[in-house]
């Protein structure tokens, strides 16, 4: 990934994304610090659809088989 300054990329608009859309990412810097990134829009799309991990868990593919028993054991006493 390449880090351009923002007068550069003003300039070079176009070849800056036709980088993206290549899939060469460029990261935009403005007094030398990281301001922003292009990126073509399938990375785009790929990045901004990513499923929370509560629903990765939802559709893995498992069946009840697959799941240890629960231990219904009751718990140990404590004395305080």
């Amino acid at each position: 990934m390449r880090e351009i300054q923002l007068k550069d990329a003003k300039a070079t608009l176009s070849s800056v994304v036709d980088d993206a859309v290549a899939g060469e990412p460029s990261i935009i810097t403005r007094h030398g610090k990281r301001e922003a990134v292009v990126v073509g829009i399938k990375e785009w799309e790929r990045l901004a659809h990513v499923p929370s991990f509560g629903r990765l868990l939802m559709s893995a593919p498992i069946a009840l088989r697959d799941l240890p028993r629960r231990n219904r054991t009751p718990m140990r006493r404590v004395k305080l």
